[in-house]
């Protein structure tokens, strides 16, 4: 009995001194690991977890750090001063040892906002193909931050995340807005650059807010509370699936051309006799078949060579809203789920047969108009070979639905990705910010005049660094282009950017230039991330004599029926891009009615006049979604930003 009673007391012995080893152990952030970049020229925390009283000794680049853990089981040391260069080791040593290489000093960017800064590499892939394979570069590097939201309470490591270094496959990963970015600082400055992309599609500034800052907003700091209580969140989210899936569910039982499965209408063979005709690209709400949801069946015929006969090929189908399913000669090839993304699929070989072929693409549209994005490729690709897929295609309803209300995006909430997406960062030294968002906001762009700043505020009272410096990209041009002046959302919320350059150290990228009016996304993204590093130049490294930015708006007089405009930031010289005339200019009298106006520069002022207005108060420019052919730029070709003289700070 003695005996076995010694026997357990050991392996008690064994199991608590395992685990006083296992618990004990010194624990690092996601951030800290392999390949990390740490910021140069200012004191750098290197931190962690261990036991309560722990002793950590930190070695690096022929110096060591000695600290121990507090009650709460945290420690830190500081990194002062360190110099470009690399690749270093850290060696960290407690009751147990990790060692972190390739270790590079440089300068750490945060890029932050929606989908356009979040938007990869490989989505513009097509456009930057000799890019993307000669982008082998081990001194820049990004740090993706995965994608989560709490409400509840600031999260102090990631899940997961690790660093990764450019080349022609981790660059799929990057955003592309911030790639370029890097790219440029590192062309300009030979210096390592790190990127940390923190970003999410489709959220609003709000979102980003912390719960302190989101006092200064009842609405939206009630509402973070209210989402603080995760039984609603389930309900909320049980309620949405089980009401999404129930439209699916019913759409397919619906379906026509799925209901007699020996004549499914992806068939080669079907009969397609009594079907109607559409030009694609197009909306069905443009047809006979009117303003419907649901499904709508699409067939064209095309014909093959027979050098591209069995060969693998890509298909383009541009953006198709809202979800598609395509097959070729009755193959599956390919479906996107949501409207957003280019449709790109590969045909594989043996599908394509020399002579004629069939394409058959079945469209749900949820809500609005359905249909195929105009001004897009559609087109099938092999080679040097391309087989034009634009024209008459056949269609038929499928179903009719009733719109399907969009889903409650919890994730967009305000105060939950600052403290999952970016409250982890705060200890994390960065050179600083660059902000692509704003389309979440449009709708709300008065208010975007206080919000932008005070996330701008917030986050760097947080990061306890300073007035660092925060780039921020304007939206660019979108949607269609109006015949007449006329007010616009996206144009108040440019405005609200730009009026947040009054905060120190912070700068704007102006786009309006290089957006698509037909998508969300624009595929440029270099010359985002050119307008950027210029910004940086200036705001970030000091350089005086870069011209970061096209002509800004400073002042205005009248003289008779002229209204004479100055800028600063004229560069080399205003100048009209193209030549001719200035476009895009509008003045109104007392009446404050817009008209389009005639517009000329004489030195570096702007003069703008119409003969019918004889008492001119105001001038708009650039003042709509999609200033289309706006085009006032300083000679060194950056755009002016889009501006208002009639609701102009100050007057």
């Amino acid at each position: 009995m003695n005996m076995k009673l010694n026997i357990i007391k050991k392996i008690v012995f064994l199991f608590l001194l395992l685990s006083i080893t296992i618990f004990s152990q010194v624990r690092l952030p996601k951030l800290i690991s392999d390949g990390m970049v740490l910021q140069r020229d200012t004191k750098v925390k290197i931190w962690g977890w261990a036991s309560q009283d722990e002793k950590i000794s930190v070695r690096f680049i022929d110096s060591t750090y000695n600290t121990k853990a507090n009650d709460n089981g945290e420690w830190n040391i500081i990194l002062n001063q360190l110099k470009a260069g690399g690749p270093y080791t850290m060696q960290i040593v407690a009751n147990n040892s990790i060692t972190i290489r390739d270790i590079l000093v440089g300068d750490v960017w945060v890029c932050s906002g929606q989908s356009n800064m979040e938007l990869p590499m490989s989505r513009v892939k097509p456009i930057y193909e000799n890019e993307i394979a000669n982008s082998e570069n081990n001194f820049i590097r990004q740090f993706y931050v995965p994608q989560k939201y709490n409400f509840n309470k600031t999260e102090n490591d990631f899940q997961w995340g690790s660093w990764k270094s450019a080349n022609p496959e981790n660059i799929l990963n990057f955003s592309a807005v911030g790639y370029f970015f890097q790219k440029e600082l590192y062309d300009k400055y030979k210096i390592p650059v790190g990127v940390i992309n923190t970003s999410l599609g489709g959220s609003p500034a709000e979102s980003w807010l912390s719960e302190d800052a989101l006092k200064e907003f009842p609405a939206y700091y009630k509402e973070a509370h209210r989402f603080k209580d995760s039984s609603l969140i389930k309900q909320i989210e049980d309620s949405d699936n089980n009401r999404i899936n129930a439209w699916y569910v019913l759409l397919r039982q619906k379906d026509e051309g799925y209901k007699d499965l020996q004549n499914i209408w992806y068939k080669p063979s079907l009969n397609t006799s009594g079907w109607a005709t559409m030009k694609i690209p197009g909306y069905w709400a443009d047809t006979k078949l009117g303003f419907v949801n649901g499904v709508v069946w699409f067939r064209k015929s095309f014909v093959v060579p027979s050098s591209v006969a069995g060969i693998k090929a890509k298909l383009n189908l541009g953006r198709i809203v809202d979800a598609d399913s395509v097959f070729i000669n009755g193959r599956f090839v390919g479906t996107t789920s949501y409207q957003y993304p280019p449709r790109r699929y590969v045909i594989p070989e043996g599908v394509l047969k020399a002579g004629e072929n069939n394409i058959t693409v079945r469209v749900i549209s949820n809500s609005g108009r359905g249909g195929f994005v105009l001004d897009k490729q559609y087109e099938i690709i092999s080679g040097d070979t391309k087989i034009d897929l634009t024209g008459e295609w056949q269609y038929k309803l499928g179903a009719t639905m009733q719109p399907l209300g969009s889903q409650t995006f919890i994730r967009w909430k305000p105060e939950g990705l600052y403290n999952a997406m970016l409250a982890p960062l705060l200890n994390y030294r960065i050179k600083g910010v660059a902000w692509y968002q704003g389309e979440s906001n449009a709708e709300r762009a008065i208010e975007y005049r206080k919000l932008l700043p005070a996330l701008i505020r917030d986050w760097r009272k947080n990061w306890s660094q300073g007035d660092f410096p925060f780039l921020i990209v304007q939206l660019p041009n979108f949607m269609d282009a109006k015949g007449e002046p006329s007010e616009s959302g996206w144009a108040l919320l440019r405005e609200a950017q730009l009026q947040t350059l009054s905060l120190p150290n912070t700068a704007l990228a102006v786009t309006i230039d290089i957006g698509e009016w037909n998508d969300i996304h624009p595929l440029n993204k270099k010359d985002v991330g050119i307008r950027l590093e210029l910004a940086a130049e200036k705001i970030a490294y000091g350089n005086n004599n870069v011209v970061y930015s096209g002509p800004r708006y400073r002042s205005m007089k009248v003289e008779g029926n002229k209204i004479i405009l100055t800028f600063s930031n004229t560069g080399s010289g205003l100048s009209a891009k193209g030549g001719g005339e200035l476009k895009y200019f509008a003045i109104a009298g007392p009446d404050k009615k817009f008209v389009w106006a005639s517009a000329r520069i004489d030195n570096n002022n702007v003069i703008v006049w119409n003969d019918r207005v004889a008492n001119p108060v105001a001038v708009r420019y650039a003042w709509a979604d999609n200033p289309e052919g706006a085009n006032l730029f300083n000679q060194e070709g950056l755009p002016a930003s889009p501006f208002r003289t009639d609701d102009w700070p100050g007057k």
